[in-house]
């Protein structure tokens, strides 16, 4: 039976990694979770005026480094200046060199998104007119190519050891108590174990390289490694590092303590025992009671190292899709983990701890649980990545979903199935204990009347011994004295023949006793020695009648239909488990599908806009000022955005003569409208940064042509106003 299956599972499991690789193979080009969702000049837009900043709105908070956006001329010599600077929410700005001639500017930009996941994209806008650019940005990101690739892969390894961990010793200490002594058990769990810590050392070590050059000889760099280790993702890694330090401990201890408390082999059960076969004393109690606690906060703990540094910890409501990604993550680990178990468990348990039906029974129930946690978790989730029905199809987080449930019913049926055998393996077991006592009781009846029939023939066969040697002896001792008697006679009297013959028979008689006690001696001997011919053939016996009963047990095991049935249904849950394994892993690097229609719908209004050749709508001011004291001289720039009325965004930037941005002890801003008597309307903005201020809902009441005024002190006595007049609406 054995060789039979061996190839039809080597095949099947060859077709669930293959898929599973080819899935993570195009996960790569995705893995960006924020989008631009709109810039400033926007994308192919031709202005009028060289702009003071490039300014690029993202659809969650990003990480910016020194170089993160660039903008090249047409001659691709860089002209922003200063490091990136987020004025405000998802907006982030970056300060251009002043002057600029007319032509074709590109932005280019690398940034790491809140989620953890590399965004790079390029695009441009012209001054004047649209000119011939010598720029040509690479369209690959650092998330391709080979680094990008074993990220992935380490990803995949990472979510994969998780769930063998934890779904493993979850299926020991709820379902299968006696796991804990089996060896194929013992390496599952201890496998799972160190794919997860590899698989998080690889992350780190890719992480700098990952999100910034995307080369190889990068991922050795300390340097780019200090900077991991002071973002998000890098706590999150070595927290998990520390996590899985305490999950070895636990492992040690349910292989060593808990595994020495675990009955070898565990009786089954009613259907109505919810226990895990955890019988024992006070101790065994107080110990699983410890584990599951100890072993459910670790558990908990590494998949909140997921969900604090990804799609959980970013979007709408977080603070709820944190905790219910952590539970969606537990319930993933004991379904998929608790099922891999179960799969090695029924084909490389030993034949003294064969997997009992109450154990499946068990694993059914929990597993019925964790698809019903998925459900309600999963609800929620897609609900709040994908925000409307047309996702599901027109986005490829949408489509990957999809799979995902399909694969999610899949399993189900299947389990349905490995129920429908469990129950019949139960039926089975009932009819073959009833059949087993039956046939224990005829051997036991057979061995009673055995025992009788062999003490009876040792009776009969020692009293024959006895018999034959007491016949021997008397016949030996009357031939001996007639002979003797006939040697003797005399001829001349009777009284010398009879004292002879007296004489003769005295001695005679004298011996007859040693024949005897001689004959009853080998008769001793001869029993004693067939005694112990005897023990030894009964040992000899008995450990044939063990292997012969093992090996039986065997045959039986895998020849039974049933159990049969069940592997084949249970290992089918498995293959179609990798393969929803790789889409999970895979969803976990594609863009939310709201986050997709948003920065599609984006790029549709900035098309639209640069079609019909209106621009953004945002006004840049730019205000050469002269105090009159020292240090007193500069350039103040203001950019008001979207200039129309109602709430816009106001920055003020203030330069020195050589262009550096410099503080001043205050800025004020006026508006005023003459035309309708409005204003002016103070406008006090916030320090950002050096050089910059700003102000965020800035109410402007109506269209038309505002003045803009513009105070700048440059000490406790130098201050001076000026002001431009822009088009508001």
């Amino acid at each position: 039976m054995t060789q039979t299956i061996a190839p039809r599972v080597r095949t099947l499991v060859l077709l669930i990694l293959a898929v599973a690789g080819a899935l993570l193979a195009g996960a790569a080009p995705v893995s960006a979770h924020a989008a631009l969702t709109g810039s400033d000049p926007a994308q192919g837009a031709v202005v009028d005026t060289a702009p003071s900043q490039v300014s690029l709105t993202f659809s969650e908070p990003i990480a910016v480094g020194d170089d993160s956006v660039r903008v090249l001329d047409p001659k691709g010599e860089r002209v922003d200046k200063g490091d990136p600077a987020n004025p405000s929410g998802t907006t982030y700005s970056v300060r251009l060199v002043s002057g600029l001639p007319d032509g074709t500017y590109t932005v280019a930009y690398q940034v790491v998104s809140a989620d953890s996941h590399p965004v790079a994209g390029a695009f441009t806008f012209s001054i004047g007119a649209p000119s011939e650019t010598t720029v040509s940005v690479s369209a690959q990101g650092s998330d391709d190519g080979l680094v990008g690739w074993l990220y992935g892969f380490g990803r995949y390894v990472s979510y994969a050891g998780f769930v063998v961990l934890a779904g493993g010793a979850a299926f020991i200490l709820a379902c299968w108590a006696p796991g804990a002594r089996v060896r194929a058990v013992q390496r599952l769990v201890v496998s799972g174990w160190l794919a997860l810590t590899s698989a998080t050392l690889g992350l780190l070590m890719l992480r700098g390289s990952y999100t910034t050059s995307g080369k190889v000889g990068d991922v050795f760099d300390l340097e780019l490694l200090g900077d991991v280790l002071q973002t998000k993702t890098g706590a999150a890694l070595v927290s998990r590092l520390l996590l899985l330090a305490a999950a070895a401990l636990f492992i040690a201890v349910l292989f060593g303590a808990y595994a020495r408390t675990a009955d070898a082999v565990e009786p089954d059960r009613d259907a109505e025992d919810d226990g895990g076969g955890d019988d024992g004393g006070p101790d065994k109690r107080d110990l699983t009671f410890g584990l599951a606690l100890g072993g459910t906060v670790v558990a908990a703990g590494l998949a909140a190292s997921w969900a604090m540094s990804e799609h959980a910890s970013q979007g709408l409501q977080a603070g709820v899709a944190m905790p219910v990604d952590v539970v969606h993550l537990l319930a993933v680990a004991a379904w998929l983990g608790g099922l891999t178990a179960l799969l090695v468990a029924l084909y490389r348990a030993p034949v003294e701890t064969p997997v009992g039906r109450d154990a499946v029974r068990r694993f059914s129930r929990l597993a019925f649980g964790s698809v019903v946690t998925l459900a309600v978790t999963g609800v929620y989730q897609s609900w709040r990545q994908l925000g409307s029905w047309s996702a599901f199809t027109d986005t490829r987080y949408g489509q990957l979903l999809l799979v995902k449930i399909a694969l999610v019913a899949v399993m189900v049926a299947v389990a349905f199935l490995s129920r429908r055998w469990t129950q019949r393996l139960a039926d089975a077991r009932v009819s073959e204990a009833a059949e087993e006592a039956e046939r224990t009781e005829a051997a036991e009846e057979a061995g009673r009347t055995e025992a009788t029939e062999r003490a009876e023939e040792g009776v009969r066969a020692k009293e024959a011994v006895r018999v034959k040697a007491t016949e021997r002896a008397k016949e030996a001792v009357r031939a001996e004295a007639t002979e003797r008697a006939k040697e003797a006679k005399q001829p001349a009297g009777t009284a010398p023949a009879e004292a002879s013959g007296t004489s003769e028979v005295s001695e005679a008689s004298m011996a007859v006793e040693p024949p005897k006690a001689s004959g009853a001696s080998d008769a001793f001997d001869a029993e004693k020695a067939e005694a112990g011919q005897d023990s030894v053939r009964a040992a000899q016996l008995a450990r044939q009648r063990a292997a012969a009963e093992a090996a039986r047990q065997k045959r039986l095991r895998d020849a039974d239909p049933n159990r049969f049935g069940l592997r084949r249904s249970v290992l089918a849950e498995a293959g179609v488990a990798v393969v929803l394994l790789a889409v999970t892993t895979v969803l976990t690097q594609t863009e939310p599908g709201r986050t997709e229609q948003d920065a599609r719908a984006a790029t549709a209004a900035s098309s639209t806009a640069s079609a019909t050749g209106q621009g953004s709508g945002a006004v840049s001011l730019t205000m050469p000022f002269d105090t009159g004291g020292k240090s007193g001289k500069g350039v103040v720039s203001i950019d008001l955005d979207p200039a129309q009325a109602g709430d816009n965004a106001l920055h003020v930037y203030v330069e020195g003569p050589d262009g550096t941005p410099v503080d001043v002890p205050e800025v004020k801003i006026a508006l005023t409208l003459a035309a309708q008597n409005i204003g002016p309307l103070p406008v006090a903005p916030d320090h950002v940064t050096t050089g910059h201020w700003s102000a965020s809902r800035v109410q402007i009441p109506m269209a038309g042509d505002w003045k803009v005024e513009v105070t700048v002190r440059t000490s406790d006595i130098d201050q001076v106003t000026v002001s431009k007049n822009a088009q508001i609406g």
